[in-house]
């Protein structure tokens, strides 16, 4: 089996319009959740996210362009263009059949979604924009990357809630290790924050009125976010012999279902998520030194993942860091695991830990060490990212230091 590895990421987000900006966010555990702004938000009762403030489509496509891309599909080509620079991969005719994208989300195109159905039912209009299929479907963003990059292998969309981009990723990562292809694009797009998408939410009372406190004894739900975040994984001998600058080594990915309720998280499948993706990247327990945890600021995730993590790791569950960036950048749905990745990768390369902020109030059903507050320095060799989504669709990935 062939080994794979991250040659570039790339990402838009409410922490940064890039790379350089989210890390420097994590690092000065900046928030990125405010007041959102868009049409009919005073008739919600949830008004906080982690909204890209200053996003201005015009100033990244053309208006042929926008009649086309959702905004998910506007953040996965910018957060792709990103990552390839950075990767320096050349797609030529001979490599472009073994090289695809597969790009997660949860809602796809919402935005379009919900523009048309104000303009039917509020506006009452008797038609919608002639392209609004092409601009929701959920594919859609996957179906512009393989265009704009020609990449002719596999390319589609994992639809599994919060977990999307993880399988997005593991899936990138089986089809390389298994000598289907040699690279492709992977992460995740979401841009749900639009009143039609929070009226949603707002009915299942997971949201949070006021901050995301993931692991805190006063935390009271989860916040939205929008955004990208998108990685070239190699073949990594292929990307050895080009000279690539290697990122992180993906060792290990394992998906599972909980098979138990809609909502519920299960302490026994996110449990046996992390143990079978451990056992795939043939790392012990031991080995970790990070986990980036699904973390949603929920009471009832925040507790079964603390409870499954100690069920995996024994002792040593009190020794190595757990965190959730969703407290600064929010929960980006579909997106948020290859948002929470660029953390990871920045705990193996430059040795700073990501914290979880908001932390206010001890909980002893979360009594990890959670790094509250402030980033931390410290050496990270191996490295877990949970995704624990509704429908008890689990995926774990599992990466080393290179």
């Amino acid at each position: 089996m062939r080994r794979v590895v991250i040659t570039g990421q790339g990402t838009v987000n409410a922490l940064g319009m890039n790379v350089r900006e989210t890390l420097s966010a994590f690092k000065e555990a900046r928030l990125g959740i405010g007041a959102l702004k868009f049409p009919d938000v005073e008739r919600l009762s949830i008004r906080i996210g982690a909204q890209m403030t200053g996003y201005n489509p015009q100033d990244h496509f053309t208006a042929r362009e926008l009649a086309v891309y959702d905004r998910f599909t506007q953040y996965a080509i910018l957060a792709a263009k990103e990552a390839m620079l950075q990767s320096g991969l050349k797609i030529t005719e001979e490599l472009a059949p073994r090289c695809g994208a597969i790009v997660g989300s949860a809602a796809g195109g919402l935005q379009t979604q919900d523009v048309a159905y104000r303009e039917v039912f509020e506006d009452r209009k008797n038609a919608v924009h002639p392209l609004t299929v092409p601009r929701l479907m959920v594919s859609a963003a996957a179906s512009h990357l393989s265009t704009i990059h020609n990449l002719r292998g596999p390319s589609y969309a994992p639809s599994s809630a919060c977990a999307s981009s993880n399988h997005a990723i593991g899936q990138a990562f089986h089809l390389i290790r298994g000598g289907s292809c040699t690279a492709m694009l992977a992460g995740g797009a979401e841009s749900p924050l639009c009143f039609g998408g929070i009226k949603a939410w707002e009915a299942l009372r997971v949201l949070s009125p006021d901050a995301c406190r993931p692991f805190s004894a006063n935390r009271n739900g989860l916040v939205q976010g929008e955004g990208s975040a998108i990685f070239v994984l190699e073949d990594r001998e292929h990307a050895r012999a080009r000279g690539a600058d290697i990122l992180a080594e993906v060792a290990g990915f394992a998906m599972n279902g909980d098979a138990h309720d809609i909502v519920k998280p299960s302490r026994q499948g996110a449990a046996g998520a992390m143990a079978a993706a451990l056992a795939d990247a043939r790392l012990d327990p031991d080995d970790i030194g990070y986990i980036n945890a699904h973390g949603t600021g929920t009471r009832a995730n925040d507790s079964i993942e603390c409870a499954a993590i100690r069920d995996v790791f024994g002792p040593h569950a009190e020794t190595m860091a757990v965190t959730s960036t969703k407290s600064m950048h929010g929960h980006l749905m579909g997106a948020t695991g290859a948002v929470e990745l660029l953390a990871v990768i920045m705990a193996m390369r430059d040795g700073i830990i990501a914290p979880t902020i908001g932390y206010q109030q001890h909980d002893p059903d979360c009594a990890l060490d959670v790094v509250p507050n402030a980033a931390r320095n410290g050496r990270v060799t191996a490295a877990l990212s949970n995704a624990f989504a509704f429908g008890g669709l689990n995926a774990v990935l599992a990466l080393k230091a290179v």
